[in-house]
């Protein structure tokens, strides 16, 4: 019972949505483009306002940059050193128990030959 109401709500919303979007399409048709000048612009604007501010200066993106790659690098290196170590240990582990596995499949072969 209530699938039916809520499958019924999605089909009217569904419904409402595509009414409103079709009595838009021409307007929004008519919306010009903007062009890159204006995000070029407006970057340039947030550049500017940056540099008034006391601290920021100075500040230099391509060190910032460098900063934060350095610092992932640092955080994958770690990660990659983390599940190396796991791995070994699930291998040592493995090869612990390898030794009763071999038991099993010798016993398998014995039952297979009826012995």
């Amino acid at each position: 019972m209530i699938e039916l109401i809520f499958t019924i709500i999605l089909v009217l919303s569904l419904i409402g949505l595509s009414v409103i979007l079709f009595r838009k399409i021409p307007v929004l048709s008519k919306v010009p483009e903007p062009s890159g000048d204006l995000q070029k612009e407006l970057f340039l604007r947030i550049k500017n306002k940056t540099k008034e501010i006391p601290g920021l200066r100075d500040f230099s993106y391509e060190l910032y940059l460098q900063k934060l790659l350095s610092k992932f690098r640092v955080l994958s290196l770690k990660t990659e050193h983390k599940t190396g170590s796991w791995l070994e240990r699930l291998r040592q582990k493995n090869n612990k128990n390898g030794s009763k596995n071999d038991s099993y499949w010798e016993e398998l072969k014995k039952a297979k030959d009826g012995k």
